[in-house]
């Protein structure tokens, strides 16, 4: 029995879907020719030229992460978020919550979680 060629010939793993590396924003799929996008767009783009521009005058490591107080706060808020939806997915667990409850309560979960994955 004769193989067809696979019409997809980029592998699986090349067409994972990519975050804009400073917002976290899905970087739409440029197409097969080139480097892979790193930033969702120019203006994500620039922000972070800006950010290493900064970083480099500073003296700081190049790997270190600058947050503004109102980035800072605003990562606390969801970190707060997420371990209160935690801590209610538990209770919930402990008073004996039904399973379509408790799969509301782990969707508010993943969602919090989703939430923190945007570090900007």
């Amino acid at each position: 029995m004769e193989t067809l060629p696979d019409p997809d010939p980029i592998p699986s793993r090349q067409r994972s879907v990519r975050h804009c590396a400073w917002c976290g924003r899905r970087v739409p799929d440029a197409g097969r020719v080139g480097r892979p996008r790193l930033y969702c767009g120019q203006s994500c783009r620039q922000r972070a030229y800006e950010r290493r521009a900064a970083v480099q005058r500073s003296g700081l490591p190049e790997d270190a992460v600058v947050l503004s107080a109102t980035e800072l706060d605003d990562l606390q808020d969801r970190l707060f978020q997420l371990r209160c939806a935690a801590e209610d997915v538990a209770t919930a667990v402990a008073d004996g919550a039904t399973s379509s409850e408790l799969a509301a309560m782990a969707a508010r979960v993943t969602e919090a979680a989703g939430e923190l994955e945007r570090i900007r």
